[in-house]
């Protein structure tokens, strides 16, 4: 099975990454863009078996910094 974890910063968590590509939009002369995020994508080929916990538990213990990150867990096909 095909599982995508979507991770962001929290809302109101400061995001350097995010302020650099907004800036560099305004600079390429692209206007309208109110706000900028950047996050991350993890895919992973998991066995049929493993479980939401097991997810869960990757991204709490892992794959996310939970203090400062949401994620929310896609399965794929």
């Amino acid at each position: 099975m095909k599982v995508r974890i979507h991770v962001s910063l929290k809302p109101g968590v400061l995001d350097p990454q995010g302020r650099a590509v907004h800036h560099s939009l305004e600079g390429l002369g692209f206007t309208g863009v109110e706000d900028v995020r950047i996050g991350r994508t993890v895919e992973m080929d998991v066995a049929d078996t493993t479980t939401d916990a097991q997810i869960t538990e990757m991204c709490d213990k892992l794959l996310a910094n939970t203090v400062i990150e949401d994620y929310r867990i896609e399965k794929v096909g």
